[in-house]
């Protein structure tokens, strides 16, 4: 699998080749990550990638021509790679579209009755975005999706490609050291995440509920649900409405409410 980022900013990227779980998997082979500079694409002694926008404004606008030629560049090889614009226009990145690509990709780099092709057939083509963007018709010609991180606007799509990345790699068979640690993760079921605890048994007063001590699976796993169920109804209530629940769940639901309320008469 591999990830050819198309920026201005290559550096930036040491921030999930050098640390952490990309940073093994890296070394592990188990994904590639390839950057190319539009600049080396330019075609004047200026390096120019940015130029003013026509109807007057502020800012800079990136220059279709540099782009283009990066990214038939990345493409060399792999011409279904697929061509992804980080832009806050595009979609939201939510968990199931970072499944749907994953599986995407591994179906680039399987043919031939299951046998892997070259490691860089399952290529995804990513393009950070700067200054007030680029140019409408470099997007008509050449991307095929727009992802968003949410409705906020950083300075380039370059953190938004790692986040993207981050999400992919980690699940990736064999990345993580528990194989249910990705499946467990908030947003898998489209749930946030229930409460964790470590040691010691009790801090600042407050102690681990007693139901994680108990060594009863069965009671842990209702336990687990419930708190997601009641966090996600609090939190981010329009998860729930996107996903349904069944009838065992709107019983858990019904339940941590109940808890909560007389918590709160407490």
């Amino acid at each position: 699998m591999r990830f050819d980022c198309i920026t201005l900013f290559p550096e930036m990227f040491s921030a999930i080749t050098g640390s952490g779980i990309t940073r093994r998997a890296l070394e592990q082979g188990r994904w590639q990550l390839q950057l190319w500079n539009p600049r080396d694409f330019s075609s004047d002694n200026y390096r120019t990638v940015d130029d003013r926008p026509y109807g007057g404004g502020p800012g800079m606008v990136m220059l279709a021509e540099p782009l283009e030629k990066a990214i038939a560049a990345a493409r060399e090889g792999a011409p279904q790679a697929k061509v992804i614009y980080l832009s806050p226009q595009g979609e939201p990145l939510r968990q199931n579209m970072v499944k749907a690509m994953l599986q995407e990709l591994m179906q680039q780099g399987v043919q031939d009755g299951g046998k892997a092709e070259a490691a860089d057939e399952a290529r995804l083509v990513l393009l950070c975005g700067r200054y007030e963007g680029v140019d409408e018709r470099l997007i008509e010609r050449c991307v095929d999706r727009q992802v968003s991180l949410g409705d906020f606007v950083i300075s380039g799509g370059e953190l938004a490609a790692m986040a993207l990345i981050d999400a992919v790699v980690r699940q990736l068979p064999g990345v993580l050291n528990d194989a249910q640690s990705a499946e467990q993760d908030t947003f898998s079921d489209g749930l946030l995440e229930c409460p964790q605890y470590t040691r010691p048994e009790q801090y600042a007063g407050s102690e681990v509920p007693a139901v994680l001590m108990s060594g009863h699976h069965a009671n842990i796993v209702r336990w687990r649900l419930k708190q997601s169920l009641g966090r996600t109804a609090q939190r981010r209530p329009e998860l729930l409405q996107q996903r349904g629940m069944n009838a065992m769940e709107r019983g858990l639901l019904e339940e941590f409410l109940q808890e909560q309320a007389q918590d709160g008469k407490r």
